[in-house]
């Protein structure tokens, strides 16, 4: 180590990086006279007496801070300076005594940053002497709590210098340096430069630790056994930090991290599960790692803390459920592993209401693991959904949301409709369609689709006006609310009394439902056109429709080869095909042949939907000599025979249709032979 730190060059050169510094120039105003400015923050100026206002202004400022600090503040900037000028004793000492101060509060971590001392500090971790790198890292752990200054240890290059201690055989240094680490790599750039710096593997490799270690209660683990396990711990917590980055969570799956996670999550120590399970609800939101989680059975490790008295440890288990429900075969895992019971428990607390982040993970997890129907059982034994409804009255967006979501999976069951409707849950839900948060919106309108199906729940949604706001949806920009609102009013239009006329009464919906034809998403045209197939139903609407041109819409979507689109196409032109000269301008528009085509679908949904849009379009005789010569007999004669009344009838209508275009032509040829 060098006798004088200050003097190095590497720390005039790492100073000389410091972004917002004072310089002093010679003003043109007046003889030799100087001023301070910062090179950041130059603004041009037209007199030098606005100069000297400013100037006196921020010496008055320097001035009234430097009266209200406490001593502690020039005591470590004196400390700092023994560490920059002194020799190698000096600094060991300095440094002890430094780290007697509390450092995480903001003016002691400014008294170094003030001073230059976080150059000083970075410099030492090339120090040969290991007290001094110790000493230093111990103290950068600490500061480095401030988001400033752990952009500033970026900027100095101090990552390099922390991957390399982390490779280093001392126990201890790699413990503070992954602390640090820990820290500086909320910083995105920081996240970056441990993975180009390969800091990945060797913080993966502190978490292998003993079996015997994580099952044991510290007070009978010896002196190497609690600095291993402080050592796993600290690497957990740096890789908490690093999970953030996308690229880093594929980095350390592909290091190992997997079964090292599916092994601490079995410990007994707390401060070390909480990281582990925090970096496991990271990865969890990529389907590499929910398989993982799945086959390497951590979800009953994850479930049997959701019973803990840590809060942050209950939350971050929710998270990771939230996350892998989606998935049927974790979603019945944890119901095998009876973790649905704890997660209603959260809800029921009422101690947590303002834990925000604990109820939004606890809900989702909810509404994840109900779309399975053997967990939907259980939760109806715990009676969910009266207390999701209770939850409806929150006013965050992200609780809302999840709480929504789950009410949308309980309602397709009859029995929790009728719950919602007696719990007075709907006109709640009908003032969510007044938010702004787009999740939100697509639950909200996803619960009333159901509830719609129910008549006396119906008559409380005109009641309340809730067609009228579902179909403002259609104009937010945001596709999927687009989407389901569409969907939402189908069911809404199908059973509300006197929908015909309901649905003329808005001003312009017609025109805006067929304008959304033009949208390049295919679930808002699917959803549109199935709400265009409902809406003709009624002839006036039909009337009102075919004016604003819906059939041209239409034609210019057949040749889609999405099967949902094609389903509820074929719906829309069924519906739209008899009023007028429809039939014969859809023909006149080539859209037979492409129609014919759905019938290779492996959705019987889509062989339905085209049946019921060839029978109409069948009406036209030259409609039925294309459909001919597109070969739809034979599909047409095989599901006739189908056993879904629909499609059978149909499909009946059609070949009905084509045989007595084929009699009449053949009597037509046996009269002309005569």
């Amino acid at each position: 180590m060098s006798g004088n730190i200050a003097r190095s060059s590497r720390s005039t050169r790492r100073t000389a990086k410091k972004t917002s510094r004072t310089t002093s120039v010679t003003s043109g105003g007046g003889k030799g006279q100087l001023h301070r400015f910062r090179v950041d923050s130059v603004e041009d100026s037209d007199s030098t007496e606005k100069e000297s206002s400013s100037d006196e202004e921020e010496r008055w400022k320097d001035t009234n801070r430097a009266s209200d600090l406490p001593s502690e503040y020039w005591h470590i900037q004196k400390l700092v300076k023994y560490i920059k000028a002194g020799n190698q004793t000096a600094t060991i000492v300095a440094l002890c005594c430094l780290k007697d101060y509390d450092l995480t509060t903001q003016i002691n971590q400014l008294a170094i940053q003030d001073i230059g001392g976080l150059e000083v500090l970075v410099n030492l971790l090339e120090s040969n002497d290991i007290k001094c790198r110790l000493g230093a890292l111990t103290v950068l752990s600490a500061i480095s709590l401030n988001t400033d200054i752990r952009r500033t240890i970026v900027d100095l290059g101090g990552i390099p210098l922390l991957i390399h201690i982390l490779n280093e055989p001392m126990r201890d240094l790699k413990t503070m340096a992954a602390e640090t680490v820990a820290n500086v790599a909320k910083v995105r750039l920081a996240r970056k430069l441990v993975r180009k710096y390969n800091g990945i593997p060797p913080l993966v490799d502190l978490l292998d630790v003993p079996m015997r270690c994580l099952v044991t209660v510290w007070d009978n683990l010896n002196e190497d056994e609690q600095a291993v396990l402080t050592m796993a711990k600290a690497g957990a917590r740096a890789l908490w930090s690093l999970s953030e980055s996308r690229h880093n969570k594929e980095l350390m799956r592909r290091y190992g991290l997997v079964p090292l996670m599916g092994k601490l999550l079995k410990s007994v120590h707390i401060d070390i599960v909480v990281p582990i399970m925090g970096t496991v609800q990271q990865c969890a939101s990529q389907p590499s790692y929910q398989l993982a989680i799945t086959t390497e059975g951590m979800i009953s490790d994850i479930v049997s803390h959701l019973n803990s008295q840590n809060l942050e440890l209950k939350m971050q288990c929710s998270s990771a459920i939230f996350k892998c429900a989606s998935d049927r075969v974790a979603s019945d895992m944890v119901r095998e592993a009876m973790g649905l019971d704890p997660l209603v428990s959260i809800l029921k607390d009422k101690t947590v209401r303002e834990n925000k982040p604990l109820l939004a993970a606890a809900t989702g997890a909810i509404w994840k693991c109900a779309a399975s129907d053997a967990n939907m059982k259980r939760l109806d034994q715990l009676k969910a959904i009266t207390i999701l409804v209770q939850l409806l009255t929150d006013e965050n967006d992200e609780v809302l949301t999840n709480v929504v979501g789950g009410i949308a999976e309980c309602v397709k069951f009859p029995n929790n409709r009728e719950t919602l409707r007696t719990s007075g849950g709907l006109p709640l839900l009908v003032d969510l369609l007044n938010a702004t948060h787009p999740p939100l919106l697509e639950n909200v309108a996803k619960v009333l689709k159901e509830c719609a199906q129910e008549p006396e729940s119906m008559k409380i949604l005109e009641d309340l006006d809730a067609i009228r706001l579902l179909w403002s949806l259609l104009k937010n920009p945001n596709p999927h609310v687009q989407a389901y609102a569409a969907w939402a009013m189908c069911p809404c239009i199908e059973n509300a009394h006197e929908s015909g006329e309901l649905v003329r009464s808005f001003v312009g919906a017609l025109e805006l439902v067929v304008g959304l034809l033009k949208s390049k998403d295919n679930l808002v045209l699917s959803a549109v056109c199935a709400a265009i197939a409902t809406i003709a139903k009624d002839k006036d609407n039909l009337a009102v429709l075919s004016d604003h041109k819906v059939i041209y819409m239409l034609a210019e979507l057949v040749h889609t080869t999405d099967d949902l689109l094609r389903e509820n196409l074929a719906a829309a032109i069924a519906s739209c095909a008899p009023y007028g000269k429809n039939t014969h301008e859809l023909g006149r528009l080539k859209t037979v042949t492409p129609i014919v085509g759905y019938m290779v679908s492996s959705n019987p949904r889509v062989h339905r939907t085209t049946a019921m849009a060839l029978e109409k379009l069948s009406e036209d005789p030259q409609n039925c000599i294309t459909m001919h010569q597109s070969g739809v007999v034979p599909f047409l004669l095989e599901t006739v025979g189908s056993r879904d009344r629909a499609l059978q009838e149909a499909s009946a209508g059609c070949l009905q249709n084509i045989r007595k275009l084929a009699l009449r032509a053949q009597e037509h040829l046996l009269g002309v032979e005569l």
